[in-house]
């Protein structure tokens, strides 16, 4: 009973993170804004529910809370790419993008765990390379929103795999929290330097209550839950179903916005075939795992 709420759970929140992009198209103020004032209501939701609903510490060390900015800092440009390419694009063009992610983590992950390089990664890493090169090709007048769409799976690879090395020096909450909040920290400075600070006062009202909306619900909301589901599902489980988030969006998308979003059929070819490489290397990562295991030491 306990697994199928937790999947249940699991799915809603991959759900509401493939309805960020819905929202960042439907929000009119330009990335920088939107980002801006996503990881400010996101930081300050979170500080009110560690501080005074958990009434958790959240002092961290300085060695830490240095490691976790630089963290935050990938994070920030992780989003300030990811809406920036639903800006100059669309929302299908940004999410089929992410499916890079596999191909950056093949490359990444043995460098920073210093393990070997594992060929079926790679192999699977070629294959998105070639339909992303596929939708390129046939999406050609995207190719700005594809560009800033590589960047968005470059610095979320990037993010999720330090992330994973400081997992367990803190509580969850404190990670997802400093790592907001620094991401926000460093995008000020940089915002103050290129003098963009001037236009944060550029908002709506109704921007400003969807970013709120985005923030809570759509940010802070499913991070929380997604650490607390990892007591009841395997991290096969909760990676493999994440991956469902670019599906949900991209149906979502057609739906809510119509012909903006209708791309061409190879786009949707090669787009299912980078989620089926995805989940084909996660299915042989878990038989392998799961071999390993059974070897006896």
């Amino acid at each position: 009973m306990f697994k199928n709420s937790a999947l249940f759970r699991l799915h809603l929140i991959v759900f509401l993170w493939g309805f960020t992009a819905i929202l960042g198209k439907l929000i009119h103020a330009n990335a920088n804004v939107l980002v801006f004032y996503r990881m400010a209501f996101a930081a300050f939701f979170l500080f009110i529910f560690i501080r005074f609903y958990k009434k958790e510490s959240i002092k961290v060390s300085k060695k830490l809370f240095i490691q976790l900015s630089i963290i935050g800092g990938f994070m920030a440009f992780h989003w300030l790419c990811f809406f920036y390419s639903i800006k100059v694009s669309n929302v299908s063009i940004a999410l089929s993008c992410l499916s890079l992610s596999t191909l950056f983590a093949s490359i990444l992950e043995p460098i920073i765990f210093k393990r070997k390089v594992d060929i079926i990664e790679v192999i699977m890493g070629i294959v998105i390379v070639l339909c992303m090169g596929m939708i390129f090709k046939t999406e050609f007048q995207y190719k700005e929103g594809i560009f800033y769409g590589i960047l968005t799976a470059l610095f979320g690879t990037i993010f999720s795999v330090f992330n994973g090395k400081i997992f367990g020096k803190t509580s969850s909450g404190n990670i997802i929290f400093y790592e907001i909040f620094s991401g926000l920290l460093i995008l000020t400075i940089f915002y103050m330097v290129t003098g963009q600070i001037f236009q944060m006062n550029e908002i709506s009202g109704r921007d400003l209550a969807l970013i709120i909306i985005l923030a809570s619900i759509f940010t802070a909301f499913p991070m929380l839950e997604s650490v607390n589901l990892m007591k009841y599902i395997s991290p096969f489980t909760l990676i493999l179903t994440v991956n469902l988030e670019p599906v949900y969006g991209i149906i979502l998308a057609f739906f809510i916005f119509g012909a903006s979003e209708e791309m061409s059929p190879i786009f949707y070819v090669a787009s299912l075939i980078m989620i089926l490489a995805i989940v084909v290397n996660g299915v042989l990562k878990s038989r392998k795992n799961a071999a390993v295991k059974k070897v006896p030491h």
